[in-house]
């Protein structure tokens, strides 16, 4: 998760240079989704080894980078509509836990709609 000092640098940086006005929740998300699909062409069509070895190279900041525009959105969008990134996980993590009881998912990649 993102510091609250380097949050408020985020919102800075945006507020500097005006862009706000481009910025409303439909677009930051829709902006979102593009960079996590930027972020998923990183891996696509590419074995296992080659990224093993993209990762130990010179493309491996391409993909930090990547990962760095998901996370920007993901702070303003979290900013802009007033929610606390932490505590909706830990909302999600308690949900999740009642959908996957461990002893009966462990090791299992089942959908919960999915197991018996």
């Amino acid at each position: 998760m993102i510091d609250e000092a380097l949050k408020q640098k985020l919102i800075a940086f945006r507020r500097e240079r005006d862009w706000e006005q481009f910025h409303t929740p439909k677009d930051v998300a829709i902006s979102l989704s593009i960079e996590a699909a930027e972020l998923l062409e990183w891996f696509q069509w590419r074995r296992d080894e080659e990224v093993t070895e993209m990762l130990t190279g010179k493309k491996r900041e391409a993909l930090e980078d990547e990962i760095a525009d998901v996370a920007v959105y993901l702070t303003y969008l979290c900013h802009d509509l007033d929610v606390d990134l932490a505590a909706a996980v830990e909302r999600k993590m308690h949900k999740n836990a009642a959908k996957y009881p461990k002893d009966r998912v462990k090791g299992r990649s089942d959908k919960y709609n999915e197991y018996s």
